[in-house]
């Protein structure tokens, strides 16, 4: 009896091993095993035919020996083990092992992961590549220590590089996006209707095969960027943007800055290059007109501020900023007496031009000068950071008046009202703000630039504010209600310089490397002094 139930276990075990290989093999079908997740039945397959086969092997007729307390009459003698016992046993957990190994694969906390029959998905490995950006003119980079001003040009290093180590996420962003090189000279053409282009009829297919395949989606076809506009060269025009514009008293002259390190006088009446002021080591930034009509006083980012003579470019004193570092902006009293630069590594400083030497250093700004403007009186400056921050300063005692959150991103352009009591500022945030200066409040808002607003400049009678931006439009404002009176687009990216001409006319100059002429009413501009070629 006993053995035919030995028989009979033996039996079932074989039968539960070939069902898990027939498991194994219907589910696969054909398939890598890695790829089906079927390892399991595999394994219990395996330890079923083996448990079965140790227990047919433990009911083989083992060697006769004699065990002496065998009983050898009566009823124990006919239970006692026959064959070989300790394979049975040992065959016996088998079993028991493979249907561990089910009952985990069925039902332990991996069952979660990915289903049988699909790979695995690397999604968390393969990082997605950024989609391209039009690239957008860094105005003032971040060099060094603190993040440094918009103006990085194409060729010379970015202006802002010389920021401290780690600026604001706004001041970042600020800098990352306000810089004249950056952004692509041809503004984007508005792509036409997108064309279906017709599909080859496609064979029938199979009724299964068509209710899973999803239906082919029709091509898109777009058209070709259309070239930028071809513009007019000059040979002895900027090689790069032109960061910086000024006209003369009298309204003849022009003199321009560009991330060339060229400082040119242009006569406008006869639209021709008087001559090449100077150069800087490095980028220059700024050249203003002196009170007395014959020199010019330029600064650029090798730190130095030179008084040149407007004759022939000689080079009368050079003011040199030291550890401030480069100069980003430079603005000069009424009266010719004092000057005030805003350097990348945040600081302010105070020049007293007549007896060429430093009146203040002031602490100055966490993050790199993005602005200056002096008031009519010659008492008092504004000062912006590309973090947004304004300051006003008492630059005849050296004293810090306020300071105030005037914008989310760097404050650019700064440029007093006539009555001293009012200022306005430009943005990282797209929009110009008028301050009153006596109670720290926002008296009005420009809005209409979609890219920073880079530079400002108020006409002779006070009455209308001129404006560019990285977004490659120049405007002009009513400074009295804040309208907008005309809007000007070239074409041609980012703009960086602006002022108004004696008779009115707007000026503009930008990345394009050419400066033009803007009808003060609106409508089409002209190119009055062209770029070289590249």
């Amino acid at each position: 009896m006993k053995r035919s139930t030995d028989r009979l276990l033996a039996l079932a075990m074989l039968i539960v091993g070939i069902a898990c290989f027939a498991k194994l093999y219907l589910a696969l079908g054909g398939k890598p095993l890695a790829t089906a997740r079927l390892e399991v039945f595999g394994v219990a397959g395996v330890l079923s035919v083996l448990a079965g086969l140790l227990f047919l092997a433990g009911l083989l007729p083992g060697a006769a020996r004699h065990d002496p307390a065998a009983p050898l009459f009566g009823r124990d003698a006919e239970i006692a083990p026959a064959g070989h016992p300790r394979l049975r046993r040992a065959a016996l957990a088998l079993p028991l092992l493979a249907l561990l190994v089910i009952l985990a694969d069925q039902f332990g906390p991996w069952r979660t992961q990915e289903p049988a029959g699909e790979p695995a998905k690397e999604v968390a490995t393969s990082r997605a590549e950024p989609a391209p950006r039009p690239s957008e003119p860094k105005p003032e980079p971040e060099a060094s220590t603190k993040p440094t001003t918009p103006e990085a040009s194409i060729k010379p290093t970015t202006p802002e590089a010389s920021a401290k180590p780690t600026a604001p996420a706004s001041a970042q962003e600020e800098v990352a996006k306000s810089a004249p090189p950056a952004e692509p000279v041809a503004a984007p053409v508005p792509p036409s209707p997108p064309a279906i282009a017709p599909q080859p009829a496609q064979p029938a297919q199979p009724t299964e095969q068509t209710a899973l395949a999803p239906a082919t989606p029709p091509q898109i076809v777009a058209p070709p960027p259309l070239a930028p506009p071809a513009q007019p060269t000059a040979p002895e025009g900027h090689r790069d943007a032109v960061v910086w514009l000024a006209v003369s008293a009298d309204g003849h002259e022009i003199m321009s800055a560009s991330t060339d390190r060229m400082i040119k006088l242009w006569d406008i009446d006869g639209k021709r290059l008087i001559r090449d002021l100077g150069i800087h080591k490095d980028m220059a930034r700024s050249a203003l007109f002196m009170p007395d009509g014959k020199t010019a006083l330029t600064a650029g980012d090798d730190g130095e501020i030179v008084l040149r003579q407007l004759s022939d470019g000689t080079v009368l004193h050079v003011f040199s900023s030291g550890a401030n570092g480069g100069v980003r902006q430079l603005k000069v009293s009424q009266d010719g007496k004092l000057a005030v630069s805003g350097h990348d590594t945040g600081s302010v400083v105070v020049w007293d031009l007549e007896k060429g030497t430093v009146s203040h250093v002031l602490p100055g700004h966490d993050w790199s000068v993005s602005s200056v403007a002096m008031s009519p009186d010659g008492t008092r400056a504004l000062t912006g950071s590309i973090d947004g921050e304004l300051k006003l300063w008492d630059i005849v005692s050296g004293k810090q008046l306020r300071s105030w959150h005037g914008h989310d991103r760097g404050a650019y352009g700064a440029v007093f009202l006539a009555d001293g009591h009012h200022a306005v500022t430009g943005s990282g945030d797209y929009t110009i703000k008028l301050w009153d200066l006596d109670s720290f409040k926002e008296v009005r808002r420009f809005e209409g630039h979609s890219g920073t607003v880079y530079a400002l400049a108020l006409s002779a009678d006070g009455k209308r504010l001129g404006s560019v931006s990285l977004d490659g439009t120049a405007r002009i404002w009513n400074i009295d209600t804040g309208a907008e009176i005309a809007e000007f687009d070239p074409g041609t990216g980012p703009m960086y310089s602006v002022a108004f001409a004696a008779d009115g006319t707007l000026l503009t100059g930008g990345i394009d490397r050419t400066i033009r002429d803007w009808p003060a009413a609106g409508g089409d501009g002209t190119v009055l002094f062209a770029g070289a070629p590249e």
